[in-house]
């Protein structure tokens, strides 16, 4: 019996062995396949241009394809929920924007939390929104163009990014500080959205900085204003919002998320990768001229901070009344 039942143990103790290395090697293995990367927006934005080039540089760090995979719609929540409902074994990730945490207030009815679902891993980056409009409105600076919407109530029609996104709180954001009435037209990420302004469907636009420097050079677009409390070094001449609407302040962040209940390891991985990614000098010398300041975090301090940008953008929400369209 004594020989029967220490048998037993001796096998336990190998099959619960067998298992622990099992785990060590599937985990060890990672990546094992393609990851995709969602971006939750069109083309050509500025979280796709971000995207784009941290997936190229992650391909050698990980050893295995990162495909990016554009899902806009829905105000980027069509991506962020295909996320949080993905298979949490590493394979699927989200790069997305402040919007993320501003749809946690802004839309009533989600199929997803992005506070329960999504698993932090790293805050990537921060960037101004510059006010830009076309050529032909006839405001030269903030304050002309706050004039102009007071003389022309509702007159003045204004691109978002998305419904919900930061270009598009940064503009309720005026509206309420300043007293002016201005028509929204939401579309589907700052490329569209640029294209809009360009093309003169649209009078004015709070975009991300990535995608505006080289057409506010080229005399593409107009800018007026930088929404950052201080200049930005990559276009010093323009003032900021600051300057005229005192107390205005709106930057946009991107950030890295894996679905809830990925493995602690690959979320650690990834996130160590990252963090090397981004003291490339070249990645720095990219960001750098598109305006757009690295950052880095640990997956803990980008969950606490994302709580509270949920938190902040509660209030701005609630204070401008603005609704998802």
């Amino acid at each position: 019996m004594y020989f029967r039942n220490s048998l037993r143990c001796l096998m336990l103790a190998l099959a619960s062995s067998a298992i622990v290395l099992a785990a060590d090697a599937g985990a060890q293995a990672w990546p094992a396949k393609p990851i995709r990367m969602i971006v939750p927006f069109a083309p050509g934005g500025g979280t796709d241009i971000q995207a784009r080039l941290f997936s190229t540089k992650l391909q050698p760090l990980l050893g295995t394809t990162v495909i990016v995979d554009n899902r806009p719609g829905g105000g980027g929540n069509i991506g962020a929920e295909l996320v949080a409902k993905a298979p949490p074994d590493g394979y699927t990730m989200l790069f997305q924007s402040a919007s993320l945490a501003v749809n946690q207030t802004l839309y009533k009815k989600l199929n997803y939390s992005a506070v329960r679902d999504l698993a932090p891993i790293l805050l990537v980056s921060s960037t101004p929104l510059v006010l830009v409009v076309h050529p032909s409105v006839p405001a030269k600076t903030v304050k002309e163009l706050i004039a102009l919407a007071k003389t022309n109530p509702d007159q003045l029609n204004y691109a978002s990014t998305s419904a919900g996104s930061t270009s598009h709180l940064a503009a309720e954001l005026l509206k309420t500080m300043t007293g002016t009435k201005m028509t929204h037209i939401p579309y589907k990420g700052s490329g569209p959205a640029t294209t809009a302004l360009m093309g003169g469907e649209i009078a004015m636009l709070f975009s991300p900085m990535p995608p505006t420097v080289s057409l506010v050079k080229a005399g593409r677009i107009r800018a007026l204003a930088v929404t950052t409390l201080k200049r930005s070094p990559v276009m010093p001449e323009v003032p900021t919002m600051n300057d005229t609407v005192k107390g205005f302040e709106s930057d946009n962040w991107y950030g890295m998320f894996f679905p809830a209940g990925t493995p602690r390891d690959v979320v650690n991985r990834m996130n160590t990768e990252m963090l090397k990614v981004l003291k490339d000098p070249e990645v720095r010398a990219l960001m750098a001229r598109d305006g757009s300041e690295p950052l880095g975090s640990t997956p803990e301090e980008f969950g606490a901070y994302f709580k509270r940008e949920v938190e902040k953008y509660a209030k701005v929400i609630k204070a401008s009344g603005a609704q998802a369209e």
